[in-house]
């Protein structure tokens, strides 16, 4: 008794250390070995992506690609009971709470940017977005040189926030800009008439729109500002947990299950999104390109 009472305590320790050690010397695979749990950053709001349903349950496209990590994981470390467990966070707090170690993915709808790259590591490209603007149909807004001296919602902590950010210090000077703390704060000053454009990643503003019944009040620019390739977000240097990632979402890709996982959330009774060849060049060669803004001379 005596000896299992010590063992029982030296295991406490041992996880007790673990929990206390910075989140950098730890290596996440091991963390979920200890833990029995993988925590995965998830979004309130980028429909199709990564939501919130009925139940304020996480769901979406990307959340079921992340649930393919989890299952891939169960199997390689031979843990059929290992838990994925969700925590909402926002487009400003994803990279903090991902450095902290208060997630060890996030699963949403981030760009991979040269810029997020000192900070953290991605998986190989899940999606490849562009960005465009948002308007209503009478506001005469075709593209960003229309935006003079008018009000644009701006998502905080969003490629689209810098790229415009970049637009007013040199050439749209007059614009207005108001930064919101999410896409739906953003949409609803847009559709209040606060403000008469909101530049976002294409499908998460037909997301926004899909399943309105005033939808055609509401209209894409034709050209896009930036190309956006998706991918799930690790924490820098995390090698041994983002090769298990990249292996899950290559065996969807390979097996052609990619396919299916699509259907369901691009093309429904509300959305119809085509899959662009980007994406299918993305699928078909596995790789992790950067996002990069169309105008010359600006960045993501």
């Amino acid at each position: 008794m005596l000896l299992v009472t010590r063992t029982l305590k030296s295991a406490a320790c041992a996880l007790l250390v673990l929990a206390a050690l910075p989140v950098h010397a730890v290596d996440t695979l091991e963390r979920i070995r200890q833990t029995q749990t993988v925590v995965i950053g998830n979004r309130e709001a980028a429909r199709p992506f990564s939501f919130l349903d009925d139940q304020k349950q996480p769901t979406g496209y990307s959340i079921e690609l992340c649930q393919r990590v989890v299952d891939r994981l169960r199997k390689e470390l031979k843990m059929p009971n290992l838990k994925a467990q969700y925590v909402t966070v926002s487009g400003p707090e994803r990279i903090p709470k991902l450095t902290s170690g208060t997630i060890d993915m996030e699963c949403g709808s981030t760009t991979n940017t040269k810029a997020r790259q000192a900070q953290v590591d991605f998986s190989y490209t899940m999606f490849v977005a562009g960005m465009k603007i948002l308007s209503r149909a009478d506001a005469g807004v075709t593209d960003a040189q229309s935006l003079s001296n008018k009000a644009v919602a701006l998502s905080k902590g969003t490629t689209s926030e810098k790229l415009f950010g970049q637009l007013k210090s040199n050439e749209q000077r007059n614009m207005q800009l108001e930064v919101f703390g999410s896409n739906n704060d953003a949409f609803k000053a847009l559709s209040t008439g606060k403000v008469a454009a909101f530049p976002q990643d294409d499908v998460l503003l037909m997301g926004l729109i899909s399943g309105l019944p005033d939808k055609d009040k509401y209209v894409l620019s034709s050209d896009y500002l930036s190309i956006e390739p998706y991918a799930i977000m690790v924490r820098k240097g995390d090698t041994a947990f983002l090769s298990e990632i990249d292996k899950a979402l290559a065996d969807v890709y390979k097996t052609g299950e990619i396919n299916k996982i699509y259907d369901h959330w691009f093309n429904t009774a509300t959305m119809h999104v085509p899959m662009s060849g980007l994406f299918k060049e993305a699928i078909t060669h596995p790789a992790k390109d950067t996002g990069f803004a169309k105008v010359l001379g600006y960045s993501l």
